[in-house]
C-alpha cells in the first residue's frame, strides 16, 4: 500500500503547525512542505524588535531550520520553491526551485494551502525605490535590519496606523531615528473606539514620535533611486527610511487559479474545521477565512493566534482525526514604547453593522496600586449588550502591565459572561500587580451602573 502523501504550501505559522499534527497522527505519510522564502516556522511578529535591537539575531526568530524538521519530524521541508498553479482533478501541483528556476510536478493525495498574506503596497510614484519595505517574510525584516546598518538613515517615516506600525516606530525611536507616523485615517488603530484610538494617539506623540493623521501618500520623492522624501495630500515628509504598514491582503492567486471558492477579502472560503469545498483540499493562516465568534459569519483576520489555531485543526483533521475552530474574536496587543495597547471583541462601530444594541463606558485607573512604585494610568473601555448585559467587547491602552488584561476580557465573552458576573471575578491582587479592584472590574462595574443595574 502506497502511502498517503500530504502537501503544504506555506511554510509558517499554520503549514507548520499542521505539519506536525499530521505527523503526530500518520507516521508513515510522506509530509512534504513548499516554502516561497528562504526561511520557514519564524515568528514575524518578532521582526519589528530583532529591527530595534532587543532581539540580537533573527536565528532567534526561528523556531525550526528545515533540516530540524526532517531529522526530528521526517517532514520535508523545501524552502525557496515556489508553487505555481494547482491542477485539481490531476490531484497534481507546477513547482519552481528558485535556486535554479527548475520546475517539476507533485502529486497530492491532501493539500493544504497555506500561503499567507501579502502586504498592500500603493500604486504611487516611486513606490519601488530603495529604502522603502514593506514587512511579510523575514527575509523583509533582515532586509531593513541591513539599510539600517548600512545605509545609518536619520529620518523614518512610517505608513499606517495599525499594530505594525505601532511596533516599527518603535523599532526606529530605539535605533534613536526622528520618527514619524502618517495614516490616512482619521484616528490610528482602526478596531478601537475613537476615545481610546485618541488616547493612543497621545501616547504615540508623548514618545517623540510624530503623528499625522488625515493624510494619505500621494507619493515619493527619490534620489539616484533611493527615497527622500514621502509626499502626501498636505505635505512633503523627508526620509530616508520608509515602511509600509497599509495592511495586508490574503495570499489567495493560488487557490483561486485553481477554482476554489473565496471569502471575505479574498480569502480562502473554508469550514470550521479548515476544509474548501474540495474533497482532500484545506486551507488555514493569513489566507483562509475564519468565523467570528460572536455573530457567526465569515471574516479574516490576520493573526498569528489565530494562524496558528487553524492550522492546528486542519493538521488534525487531515490526519484523520476531528477538531473544530470555534470562532476567533480578533483579541491582539501591540505596545510603543512605554504604552500598551489590546483588544478583543466587537466595538461599537462594529456592533452596529450588525444592529446589535450595545452599552460602552470607559474608565481610568492604575495599574498596580497607586503607591507602588511605576503604577500607571491605565483606561479600560468595555462594550455589552444592551440586552442581555453580557459582555461584547473590551478595548485597554495604559503603561507597562496594562495589555495582558485583555486576555481576562476575551475569556469572559468566550464563556459568555454578563459584565455583573465580571465584577464577582475573583482575580488576584497584590500591590506590584494590581488593585484589590482590578481595573477591568472597575470597567465592569462602570458599565453594569449604565447598564441599570447596581
Amino acid at each position: 500500500m502506497e502511502k498517503e502523501r500530504c502537501v503544504i504550501v506555506g511554510g509558517d505559522a499554520a503549514g507548520m503547525s499542521a505539519a506536525g499534527q499530521i505527523r503526530k497522527r500518520r507516521p508513515d505519510a510522506d509530509i512534504v512542505v513548499y516554502e516561497r522564502s528562504g526561511y520557514c516556522s519564524y515568528s514575524a511578529c518578532g521582526m519589528p524588535y530583532y529591527i530595534g535591537g532587543l532581539v540580537d539575531s533573527e536565528r532567534r526568530l526561528v523556531v525550526r531550520s528545515p533540516d530540524e524538521f526532517r531529522s526530528r519530524g521526517n517532514i520535508d521541508v523545501r524552502v525557496r520553491h515556489d508553487v505555481l498553479a494547482i491542477d485539481i482533478p490531476k490531484r497534481s501541483l507546477r513547482v519552481r526551485n528558485l535556486e535554479n528556476g527548475r520546475e517539476h510536478t507533485d502529486f497530492f493525495d491532501k493539500l493544504l494551502i497555506a500561503t499567507g498574506a501579502r502586504p498592500i503596497v500603493p500604486d504611487v510614484p516611486g513606490a519601488g525605490a530603495e529604502g522603502i519595505f514593506s514587512l511579510g517574510t523575514l527575509e523583509t525584516g533582515i532586509s531593513v535590519y541591513q539599510h539600517l546598518l548600512g545605509q545609518e538613515p536619520r529620518k523614518a517615516v512610517v505608513v499606517g496606523g495599525g499594530y505594525i506600525d505601532l511596533e516599527m516606530a518603535e523599532a526606529f525611536c530605539l535605533k534613536k531615528l526622528d520618527v514619524t507616523l502618517v495614516d490616512r485615517a482619521p484616528q490610528v488603530m482602526g478596531g478601537f473606539d475613537p476615545d481610546i484610538a485618541s488616547l493612543i494617539g497621545e501616547a504615540i506623540t508623548q514618545t517623540g514620535t510624530k503623528l499625522l493623521l488625515n493624510e494619505a501618500i500621494t507619493g515619493f520623492e527619490t534620489d539616484s533611486g533611493r527615497v527622500r522624501a514621502v509626499v502626501t495630500e498636505n505635505r512633503t515628509i523627508e526620509a530616508d527610511i520608509v515602511v509600509l504598514g497599509l495592511g495586508v491582503r490574503p495570499d489567495s492567486g493560488l487557490a483561486a487559479s485553481a477554482g476554489l471558492p473565496l471569502g471575505p477579502k479574498g480569502s480562502v472560503a473554508v469550514d470550521r474545521r479548515m476544509r474548501t469545498s474540495v474533497e482532500g483540499i484545506w486551507s488555514a493562516g493569513d489566507c483562509a477565512q475564519v468565523v467570528h465568534l460572536l455573530t457567526g459569519v465569515p471574516v479574516h483576520i490576520a493573526l498569528g493566534t489565530v494562524a496558528n489555531k487553524a492550522g492546528r485543526v486542519a493538521g488534525i483533521t487531515m490526519g484523520g482525526g476531528d477538531a473544530v475552530l470555534p470562532g476567533v474574536l480578533g483579541t491582539a496587543m501591540s505596545k510603543h514604547c512605554r504604552y500598551e495597547v489590546a483588544r478583543t471583541g466587537l466595538n461599537e462601530r462594529e456592533a452596529a453593522e450588525w444592529n446589535i444594541p450595545v452599552v460602552s463606558s470607559t474608565i481610568r485607573s492604575k495599574t498596580r496600586a497607586g503607591y507602588y512604585p511605576q503604577a500607571e494610568d491605565i483606561h479600560v473601555r468595555l462594550t455589552a449588550s444592551k440586552e442581555s448585559g453580557r459582555l461584547l467587547g473590551g478595548q485597554i491602552v495604559g503603561g507597562q502591565g496594562a495589555a495582558k488584561r485583555i486576555d481576562i476580557l476575551a475569556t469572559a465573552i468566550q464563556g459568555e459572561m454578563t459584565v455583573a458576573q465580571i465584577v464577582d471575578l475573583d482575580l488576584g491582587y497584590a500591590p506590584p500587580f494590581s488593585m484589590p479592584w482590578d481595573p477591568v472590574q472597575i470597567a465592569a462595574r462602570e458599565l453594569l451602573n449604565a447598564l441599570g443595574g447596581e
